[in-house]
């Protein structure tokens, strides 16, 4: 090798490097910035950050070590099952049974899903690319990881990233709908806690029937609501809890980790500075804002029927978020009015709405599928 040859390869790196990169390297460390110092999603936003600087270094999806990641866990759609193995064993589905009626919340917290694809089509984006930016509405990471590859994997990493941070930002973007479309008195409904108790038996049928039924109404459902009821069944029927604590631990983390590096390492300035992406996060935005003020809005509904027994504030954790947007909701009936406790309610929503965001994903990869 000639000193021509041998300069040529140590400036290799630096030849390659232009403006665009050094923005993208930027956004790496404020995503980095918000899982240390800010503690937004630390667990998934860290080595989404830091796959986005390794991208912008050339270490990207298309070739190398992070290929061979993507190829086999994002492409495949492996890490989000895995993930949703994890979530299903940490969930207790109790308060969900013992309130079936919250089932209304999840559903009406999917509203947004919907009402952002119409508008994302009407801003001329293909209908395939307008369902993946819809389901970022769910606040289900994985869901929209597993819609996306599947009809728009050209715009996962922006999806991806909007899912992940709306998720880390619910303390701060859910709040203000909330107090916004909610009296005081209401917030200050207490709601009691009178359901009988759920049998044994009832919690470990329960993922099994879900897992039958959905996967007969919505077959493209079928691996999410199998995974998340296979981990509810791994923490529910109480023999196995070796692989019970393997699901929400060591499966879950590595799994997080893998998927977390490969989807920063798809973060490349070009395929990520452009208007397209910020349309992603703006309208991913408003599918979050709408899913809350729906749920917010048939919460309300609710407390009209029911004669004043159910606190509004419970509508907003229809969504996914499990269990932070469900916390945030008894929080904010607390700061109101510290002896109200209405956590259990807002527990049952939010199963609903997890499982709501599954259905939903399924249900719309259906239909989009058929459609194009």
């Amino acid at each position: 090798m000639n000193f021509s040859d041998l300069l040529s390869e140590i400036t290799r790196g630096f030849t390659a490097f232009y403006w665009g990169n050094a923005v993208m390297i930027a956004i790496g460390f404020v995503l980095i910035g918000l899982a240390v110092i800010k503690e937004y999603e630390p667990v998934l936003l860290l080595p989404i950050g830091f796959g986005c600087i390794l991208a912008n270094l050339g270490m990207d999806t298309s070739h190398g070590v992070f290929k061979v990641i993507y190829d086999a866990g994002i492409a495949t759609e492996l890490f989000p099952l895995l993930i949703f193995i994890g979530v299903g064993a940490m969930i207790d589905f109790r308060p969900l049974l013992a309130m079936p009626h919250m089932v209304l919340l999840g559903a009406a917290g999917q509203f947004g899903i919907y009402g952002t694809l119409i508008l994302a089509t009407l801003l001329g984006f293909p209908l395939n690319q307008a369902a993946s930016i819809g389901v970022i509405g769910a606040i289900d990471g994985p869901t929209a990881i597993f819609v996306a590859s599947k009809l728009a994997p050209e715009m996962l990493g922006p999806i991806a990233v909007a899912a992940y941070s709306y998720m880390s930002l619910v303390p701060i973007i859910q709040p203000p709908v909330m107090r916004l479309l909610t009296t005081r008195k209401e917030r200050l409904i207490r709601m009691d806690y009178s359901a009988r108790p759920v049998s044994n038996t009832a919690v470990v049928l329960f993922p099994i029937i879900v897992t039958v039924i959905i996967s007969l109404i919505a077959p493209d459902a079928a691996p999410l609501i199998a995974t998340l009821m296979l981990g509810n069944l791994l923490r529910e029927s109480g023999v196995v809890e070796r692989l019970r604590k393997a699901a929400e631990n060591e499966i879950i983390n590595i799994a997080t980790l893998f998927l977390g590096l490969s989807i920063g390492a798809t973060m490349t300035a070009q395929s990520f500075l452009n208007l397209q992406t910020l349309a992603v996060l703006a309208l991913g935005l408003l599918a979050f804002v709408l899913d809350t003020a729906a749920g917010v809005m048939f919460g309300k509904l609710m407390c009209f029927v029911t004669g004043g027994k159910i606190n509004p504030l419970i509508g907003a954790c229809g969504i996914s978020a499990f269990p932070m947007a469900g916390r945030l909701s008894a929080q904010m009936a607390q700061e109101e009015d510290y002896d109200n406790f209405i956590l259990m309610h807002a527990m049952g929503s939010n199963t609903a709405g997890q499982l709501g965001s599954v259905i939903a994903g399924g249900l719309l990869l259906a239909l989009v599928s058929g459609m194009i």
